[in-house]
């Protein structure tokens, strides 16, 4: 299959950039005194190009999808959880629901390849792959999936996002050992050793972690010949991360605010940006997961995640939390009075200026 990817051009403007940080040091405060908010701030700002950003119809969606490498046993959840736990997502009963709901954003699930026929419904798209309908094949094996599938899910990932309205995009996931595959295109994509890259996903105990490793172990040698990006995804990687990959490039094309969630979604923004590099400048990285690897990766990518709580939930939990951060950021850019509006003094040079 052809995948003409999206043009992601870089956010550089030095004049946008300094106008920005001329207006948050006249706000009617100690000069970066607000600390990473005002770059929150600012990023946002040259996100949209515009010095008054205004977050919109913000959109979360919930990429799911069934993994082969499951049948090693390699996460603490037999895999119909997927299949149960979408269900959940629509009932509205899952945590990612209940914050959807809180602040006010659009959910969306997404069939991207989970081990089961779901009826149309509400809140649900359908965007399985032909062959690859209940997941991907077992990467300890051979390959998760051949390129074509990996560009075709891409594909669905694009599509999906120039459907979606708004111009925020919060990334979420669900598929029981995709953690493990998330591991995989870490330890492939950085180069690192996959023991720096492994953790305990659903909370795996000693000896479980030991036989992930091992079986993780088995798929890397299995693909060894898999080194550039598209390659890395197919054969290691999952449906719903190859579906996120290409709605992180389409969002980041449109120029929409990509609010990432945590270890599995950081692989689709990984995987992104090793095909278009500026695709981190749209990205604001919620939080650091509790899971082995994350916190090293956002390291290795070079970005700062907004909070550090723990979480190792996944399904776009944590970029529901981090949301109000980034619509307080744009309302003290946007409203916050000036020095001069509001008669407030300027704070006095200092006596060794």
């Amino acid at each position: 299959m052809h995948l003409t990817l999206p043009s992601v051009d870089t956010l550089a403007n030095e004049a946008l950039a300094a106008q920005l940080a001329r207006d948050l040091d006249d706000k009617t405060k100690p000069r970066g005194s607000l600390g990473r908010i005002e770059a929150l701030a600012a990023q946002i700002g040259l996100i949209q190009g515009c010095t008054r950003p205004l977050l919109e119809s913000p959109q979360l969606v919930v990429f799911a999808a069934d993994h082969g490498i499951a049948a090693q046993g390699v996460s603490a959840y037999p895999a119909e959880v997927t299949r149960q736990m979408v269900g959940n997502f629509l009932a509205g009963g899952a945590a990612v629901s209940v914050l959807a709901r809180q602040h006010g954003l659009g959910l969306t699930v997404v069939d991207c390849g989970v081990a089961h026929d779901f009826a149309p419904q509400p809140g649900l798209v359908l965007a399985k792959v032909p062959r690859c309908e209940h997941g991907t094949a077992d990467s300890s094996q051979g390959p998760a999936m051949s390129v074509a599938e990996a560009k075709e899910a891409m594909a669905n990932g694009c599509r999906l996002v120039r459907d979606l309205p708004g111009n925020a995009l919060l990334l979420g996931e669900m598929g029981i050992a995709n953690t493990s595959a998330a591991a995989l295109l870490m330890a492939r994509l950085t180069g690192l050793a996959l023991s720096q890259c492994v953790g305990r996903g659903t909370g795996l105990d000693n000896a479980g972690l030991a036989h992930k490793q091992a079986v993780l172990q088995a798929a890397l040698a299995a693909n060894a010949s898999a080194v550039q990006p598209l390659d890395v995804l197919a054969t290691l990687g999952g449906l719903e991360i190859a579906t996120m990959a290409g709605a992180v490039l389409q969002a980041a094309a449109e120029r929409r605010v990509v609010v990432v969630d945590g270890f599995i979604t950081t692989a689709a923004v990984a995987v992104a940006h090793a095909l278009a590099p500026p695709v981190l400048q749209r990205c604001v990285f919620a939080h650091a997961s509790a899971e082995c690897g994350h916190a090293r990766w956002l390291q290795k990518l070079g970005v700062q995640p907004l909070l550090d709580l723990g979480l190792r939930l996944g399904e776009g939990s944590g970029a529901a939390l981090a949301w109000p951060l980034l619509v307080s950021a744009c309302k003290l850019l946007g409203d916050m009075a000036s020095f001069s509006s509001a008669g407030v003094s300027r704070e006095e040079p200092s006596a060794s200026a």
